[in-house]
């Protein structure tokens, strides 16, 4: 992917690529740093995920059920929609995570790369052949795919409690101090 750089340092997470160094466990929140292969297992779990894309020199994310297919990302949208549009041969960001808020457990793992809407017809027919059906009503006709190149993934686990204690207000601080 010309001009993306893979990264590996501990406030990045963990970044796609062959060679790459990831020496480390944990950032400087504590928070788990998650290796490429633990990303795509995570990545491949979720059934609803958030790209992220430039809309009129504006951020924009939206939510969207896809499929991780050969190590890809892929999702139906609208031939000629708006998305299909902004995303085509874009660099993006795709999000996905799971949350536990009773526990204050869960992961996120984001993935960045080119955009592309499938116009060959031989892959868009085996894309179809996996069954990915969108939840959004109206024709979605267009096939998405992005390649990840950077993957960055963290975990929270088990820090609850500490987590409460050590942002709870201390007495005589704060706004009503």
């Amino acid at each position: 992917m010309a001009g993306l750089k893979a990264r590996t340092d501990d406030n990045a997470g963990a970044s796609h690529g062959a060679g790459l160094r990831h020496d480390w466990k944990k950032n400087a929140m504590n928070l788990e740093i998650l290796e490429p292969a633990e990303c795509l297992r995570l990545l491949g779990s979720a059934e609803i995920g958030r790209i992220a894309y430039t809309d009129e020199a504006l951020p924009a994310v939206v939510p969207v059920n896809f499929l991780l297919h050969n190590g890809a990302i892929v999702f139906r949208t609208g031939q000629g929609g708006k998305l299909a549009a902004a995303v085509r041969n874009a660099v993006v960001a795709f999000e996905v995570d799971d949350v536990d808020s009773g526990t204050r457990t869960g992961w996120s793992v984001t993935a960045i790369g080119y955009a592309r809407v499938v116009y060959d017809a031989g892959e868009w027919k085996a894309l179809a052949r996996l069954g990915l059906c969108t939840w959004a009503p109206g024709a979605h006709q267009s096939f998405v795919v992005i390649v990840p190149e950077i993957l960055r993934g963290r975990r929270i686990s088990g820090t609850g409690a500490i987590s409460r204690a050590l942002n709870e207000p201390k007495s005589g601080v704060g706004p009503a101090a």
